[in-house]
């Protein structure tokens, strides 16, 4: 099962994502983490896509693309890939059937984790990570806060607050979200492919609550 996660900044896909490969032995494709990963490895990709990324630049969809062919091949043994960050729009939507149908595969699920702009302001803002790159574990000062205060709990590392975790960044990038979000979600809509699930700033996502979300849209498909 190939599944593509919707849902705006700070609304849990990293959660969910991990929760997805410890419980259903998924991969996990990150574009984020992608192109940092080529970047560093200087790939010719990766020089490509440092190019436009130094220019201010969006990374053009045709190189996207070839980087996450590369990476889907490194999941042959694993039981589908969560694909989070990509798409952004219809047109990469297009372009990542047309990949995966290349390999005799498909997009199975559009998960759309639909949380209030307010509850996501109000998550990303109380939010802090583990500074420990290899960790990067993700708590919240409200609701998920640290056994001892600004340290990890996992690694013992110190636990940090993103330069863009505040409220008028997270304020814009939602708007920019939304305005690319309403076809591409209209589009998985068409297809039948959408699953919405409604959250809000408090919920702790759990392997139970996911085992569900599958369950039912399986079952009412």
């Amino acid at each position: 099962m190939n599944i593509v996660l919707l849902g705006g900044p700070g609304s849990g896909k990293g959660t969910v994502s991990n929760l997805l490969e410890e419980t259903q032995n998924m991969g996990h494709i990150a574009t984020g983490d992608m192109f940092r990963e080529e970047i560093k490895n200087e790939t010719d990709l990766g020089k490509k896509a440092q190019e436009y990324i130094n220019k201010g630049n969006l990374v053009p969809d045709d190189i996207t693309i070839n980087m996450l062919k590369g990476k889907i091949n490194q999941f042959k043994d694993f039981h589908g890939v969560v694909f989070d960050g990509f798409p952004r729009n219809v047109e990469q939507a297009k372009a990542l059937e047309d990949m995966l149908e290349e390999q005799g595969q498909k997009v199975d699920l559009a998960l759309f984790l639909d949380i209030p702009d307010e509850d996501i302001i109000y998550r990303t803002v109380k939010r802090r990570i583990c500074s420990n790159k290899e960790c990067g574990a993700i708590y919240n000062l409200e609701y998920k806060k640290p056994k001892v205060d600004g340290i990890c709990d996992i690694c013992g590392s110190k636990l940090i607050q993103r330069k863009d975790d505040n409220e008028e960044t997270i304020t814009e990038r939602l708007k920019v979200y939304h305005e690319q979000s309403k076809e591409l979600i209209e589009f998985y809509e068409e297809q039948n492919l959408l699953y919405r699930v409604k959250l809000h700033a408090s919920v702790n996502i759990t392997k139970e609550m996911i085992k569900e979300w599958l369950e039912n849209y399986n079952k009412n498909r």
